[in-house]
C-alpha cells in the first residue's frame, strides 16, 4: 500500500502503482475532472503516472500557476503536431513556455504567413477534439538520435546528441502518431487543452540562438484557461499597443530614437525634456528632505579603478571600453589603437566612483550614515536585439545613491530608504507595489559568510517595513544580494523598477574605511538604491501608464490659450502673462483657425487645460477653461482661473508639505 499526504495533512491509502489520477478520483469527481496534472513531492508529476511509494500529492488544476504552464506547453505541443501535419516538410525544435503563451521554432524552407494562422488553429482544434491520450515513454538516448534522423528530424536529434549525457535515459511524449522529445509533464489527453489560445506572431530566431547557424522560423502563440481570460489578455494586448511609448512619444513629440545616429540612446525633445526635469526636481526635492547629498561623478574611469572594483572581470563584455591615445593620420585613414594605449570604460554604474568620493578625508562612525546621490549617466553595452525604445537602453541616467552606514544602522536604514519609495510610487500613481528578495548568483564576489549577513539583513529590513517579500534564488548582483520593487500599471503589466542592495565586497575591495568607537578602522555596509530605476525607462513607463495624458503638475504644456476670434489676441497675451506668472507652462494659439479645430488639436496633444478667449472673455477678464477628456467648460475670472490651475498644478511633494 501507498501512504498518500495530501495538502491539508490528511493521509489516504491506495494501492501499488496508484497515480495522481486515482488520488484527484478518491477526493471527488469534479477534482478528478479539472485535474490536469499533480505535485509529487514537490515535483510536477503526470496525472497518470504511477506513484513510486509514499509521497505528498497535491492536484494541479488550470487554476493553478503550474496549470496554466502545462496549457501553454500542451498547446506548443499541439501547434507543432498541426503544423507538421498540415507541412510534412517542417522540422521542429524547440517549444518553451514564457510569458503570457509559448512559442515554436521550425525549419522549413518555405516561409510562413501570419494568414496561415487561421487554418493552423483549425488544425489545433482538431487535434484537441480527437482526444489523443499523451503518453509518456522513456528511450534510451541512442534509441532517440536513430529514430528522430529516421523521420527526419535532424535538430531534434542533434539536441539529444549535444545535451543528454551517455547513458542517461530521455523521456518522449506521444499524442496519436505524432511524439517530441521533452521532460514532461503534459495534459492526460488533448482534449483536456482548452481552445483558448490564439496564434499571435512571427519571427526570425537562430539555431541554438547563434547567429552563424541556420535561421528558423518561431511562432508565437497564448494560451490560456478559458476564453475570458483570453479575451481579457488580447484587451490588454489591444490597449498596450494604443500606449506604446514610441508612439506616443513620436505623437507629443517627446523625443525620438536613431538607430543610425546612435543606437540605443535618446534624443529627447523639449516636451520630453520638461517632463524629465519635472520628475529630476522632485526627486532632488524629496532627496534633499531625507538627508542625501547630491554628487557628480566622472564618465570614463581608468581599467584600473574596475579592475579594483571587480567589474573587469566579472561585467567587462558589458561595458564600452575606451583607448586612452590621440588617434593620428589624415581623414579617411583607419585609426589603429597603439598596443600600449591604457585602456579606460565609460561607467555602467555609478557604484566605484561613489566610493571614491566617500573615500575623502577621515570618517568617523560619529559620520554615519552618509548618502550619497547622484543623476548619474551610465553606458551599457546592450546587444542590438535587446533595445526597446527608451525601456532598454544604452545610455541612461540612474537616480542613484548609495549609503555608507555601520551594520547596526542597516535595517533602519532600509525601512527609511522602503518608506521613501512607496511614497515616491504614490505620487507617481502606483499603489500596487511587489517586493522580490534575489540571492546570491553563481558568479559573485565575496564568501559565503559575507552573503549570509548580506541576505539576512536585507530580509529583516524588509520584514521590520512589513512588505510581503518573494525570494528569487540565484538572481542577486554578483557582489550582494538586492530588493526589487515592481509597479503594477493602469493595464495589470508589471514593470521593475526600484531597488535596494546590500554590499559588503565594493567598500572591501576599494578600501573605504571609517574610525570605529575603539579607534579601529572598520569597512562601512554599502547600500545600492534606486526609486525610479532609470529615468528614461520610467518616463516610458510614466507615458504608458497615463497613455500620454500626463498629470498637470508634469505636463509640457499646462495650459493653451487659444483665441475665437482676431479680436481677442490681445487679451490672450494678458491671459499668458497672468498664468505663467502663477508658475505655470503656457502657450498661445492665435492662429486663425476655428476654434472647435483649436481644442480638437490641442486634445490630440493631450494638453490638459485649454483656456479659450474671445471678445466676451477680454471684456469680462474671464477665461473658459476644457479640460482634457471633459465636454464641458468652466467660466471663471482669470486671476481665479490662474490661481485654481497653479494650486493643481503643484507637485503632490510640494502639495503635501503645504498641507501640513
Amino acid at each position: 500500500m501507498i501512504n498518500v499526504t495530501l495538502p491539508d495533512g490528511s493521509q489516504r491509502q491506495y494501492e501499488d502503482g496508484a497515480s495522481p489520477a486515482d488520488v484527484a478520483e478518491s477526493i471527488s469527481k469534479s477534482l478528478a475532472k479539472a485535474a490536469l496534472a499533480a505535485k509529487v513531492n514537490g515535483e510536477l508529476y503526470d496525472l497518470n503516472r504511477p506513484l513510486d511509494g509514499d509521497a505528498e500529492v497535491a492536484i494541479v488544476t488550470a487554476r493553478d500557476k503550474e496549470g496554466l504552464e502545462l496549457i501553454r506547453h500542451d498547446a506548443a505541443h499541439v501547434l507543432a503536431q498541426a503544423v507538421q501535419e498540415m507541412y510534412p516538410d517542417t522540422q521542429v525544435t524547440i517549444g518553451p513556455v514564457i510569458d503570457d503563451g509559448f512559442y515554436y521554432d521550425f525549419a522549413r524552407e518555405k516561409p510562413f504567413s501570419t494568414e496561415d494562422f487561421e487554418r493552423i488553429e483549425k488544425k489545433m482544434e482538431e487535434i484537441i477534439d480527437k482526444d489523443y491520450p499523451i503518453v509518456r515513454e522513456v528511450w534510451s538516448k541512442e534509441d532517440a538520435i536513430e529514430t528522430f534522423k529516421k523521420i527526419g528530424e535532424e535538430y531534434k536529434a542533434q539536441i539529444i546528441d549535444d545535451i543528454i549525457p551517455p547513458g542517461e535515459p530521455i523521456t518522449v511524449y506521444k499524442q496519436g502518431d505524432w511524439f517530441d522529445l521533452c521532460r514532461g509533464p503534459h495534459l492526460p489527453s488533448t482534449g483536456k487543452l482548452p481552445k483558448s489560445f490564439k496564434l499571435m506572431k512571427l519571427a526570425g530566431a537562430y539555431w541554438r540562438g547563434d547567429h552563424r547557424n541556420e535561421m528558423l522560423q518561431r511562432m508565437y502563440g497564448t494560451a490560456w484557461a478559458n476564453e475570458k481570460d483570453l479575451k481579457a489578455h488580447l484587451l490588454r494586448i489591444e490597449e498596450a499597443e494604443k500606449r506604446d511609448h514610441r508612439r506616443i512619444g513620436a505623437q507629443l513629440d517627446l523625443f525620438h530614437l536613431d538607430g543610425t545616429a546612435a543606437a540605443g540612446s535618446v534624443f529627447w525633445h523639449a516636451n520630453g525634456y520638461t517632463v524629465w526635469r519635472q520628475i529630476e526636481a522632485y526627486m532632488r526635492r524629496r532627496l534633499d528632505a531625507e538627508g542625501y547629498d547630491e554628487i557628480k561623478t566622472p564618465q570614463l574611469m581608468d581599467s584600473v579603478q574596475w579592475e579594483k572594483s571587480g567589474h573587469w572581470g566579472k561585467y567587462r563584455e558589458n561595458m564600452f571600453i575606451v583607448p586612452d591615445f590621440i588617434p593620428e593620420g589624415e581623414e579617411g585613414v583607419e585609426i589603429s589603437v597603439p598596443e600600449d594605449a591604457k585602456l579606460m570604460a565609460l561607467k555602467p554604474m555609478n557604484c566605484p566612483a561613489h566610493v571614491e568620493v566617500f573615500k575623502q578625508g577621515q570618517k568617523s562612525y560619529r559620520d554615519l550614515p552618509i548618502r550619497l546621490a547622484e543623476f548619474g549617466c551610465c553606458h551599457r553595452n546592450e546587444p542590438h536585439g535587446a533595445i526597446h525604445g527608451i525601456m532598454r537602453v544604452r545610455q541612461f541616467t540612474q537616480d542613484d545613491a548609495h549609503i555608507f552606514c555601520r551594520e547596526d544602522q542597516i535595517v533602519e536604514e532600509s525601512i527609511k530608504f522602503c518608506r521613501l519609495l512607496e511614497s515616491v510610487y504614490r505620487d507617481f500613481g502606483f499603489e500596487e507595489i511587489a517586493v522580490k528578495l534575489s540571492t546570491r548568483p553563481d558568479v559573485r564576489a565575496g564568501s559565503d559568510e559575507t552573503w549570509d549577513r548580506a541576505e539576512k539583513g536585507l530580509k529583516d529590513a524588509v520584514d521590520a517595513a512589513g512588505l510581503p517579500c518573494e525570494i528569487l534564488p540565484g538572481e542577486g548582483a554578483f557582489y550582494g544580494p538586492k530588493l526589487e520593487f515592481q509597479l503594477t500599471d493602469a493595464i495589470g503589466r508589471v514593470w521593475q523598477c526600484g531597488t535596494l542592495q546590500l554590499d559588503y565586497v565594493l567598500p572591501e575591495r576599494l578600501g573605504a574605511e571609517y574610525t570605529a568607537p575603539d579607534g579601529s578602522k572598520q569597512r562601512p555596509v554599502m547600500l545600492h538604491r534606486a526609486i525610479l530605476g532609470s529615468m528614461e525607462r520610467f518616463i516610458g513607463i510614466l507615458i504608458e501608464e497615463f497613455a500620454g495624458a500626463f498629470p498637470l503638475w508634469l505636463a509640457p504644456a499646462q495650459v493653451i490659450v487659444a483665441t475665437i476670434t482676431s479680436d481677442a489676441d490681445e487679451y490672450a497675451e494678458e491671459a499668458a502673462r497672468t498664468l505663467r506668472a502663477a508658475g505655470l507652462r503656457v502657450e498661445v494659439d492665435t492662429r486663425n483657425e476655428k476654434i472647435n479645430y483649436k481644442v480638437r488639436e490641442h486634445s490630440l496633444r493631450k494638453v490638459p487645460v485649454i483656456a479659450v478667449v474671445g471678445q466676451r472673455e477680454a471684456d469680462d477678464r474671464k477665461v473658459a477653461l476644457r479640460r482634457f477628456g471633459s465636454q464641458g467648460q468652466e467660466i471663471l475670472g482669470l486671476d481665479e482661473a490662474a490661481a485654481k490651475i497653479a494650486a493643481e498644478a503643484t507637485p503632490p511633494d510640494l502639495r503635501k508639505a503645504g498641507d501640513e
